[in-house]
């Protein structure tokens, strides 16, 4: 599936329930946030080597990626924005901030390379 079939699906899901009405930007927003803190909840004081033994066999993990995911989808609805296209747009610039010749191996700030 592609990222437009992948929003008809959760805008359907929304639809069918009559929650459009509850789906404003500043609460999908928000929504996200929230999804966002319950992944990092799930990391919070563990190690890094940890932190992949969650990763690899915590199923609330991969849920709320989905969530998150989900929102996502629903935000770029709400707001008329092509995900798809602001997403190559974002990558393509970031390439060109983010070269592989200054920034290989690197975790600097463009602004430092």
């Amino acid at each position: 599936m592609n990222i437009k079939e992948l929003q008809k699906l959760v805008i359907d899901f929304r639809n069918d329930r009559d929650w459009k009405q509850f789906h404003n930007p500043k609460d999908i927003a928000t929504a996200i946030s929230i999804e966002a803190w319950e992944l990092q909840e799930k990391f919070l004081w563990k190690s890094q080597a940890d932190s992949y033994e969650i990763w690899n066999n915590d199923v609330e993990v991969w849920e709320e990626i989905a969530d998150i995911f989900n929102y996502l989808l629903l935000l770029s609805d709400a707001c008329w924005v092509d995900l798809e296209q602001v997403f190559l747009n974002k990558i393509e610039k970031n390439n060109m901030k983010y070269s592989v010749e200054k920034s290989k191996g690197k975790s600097d700030k463009y602004t430092k390379l």
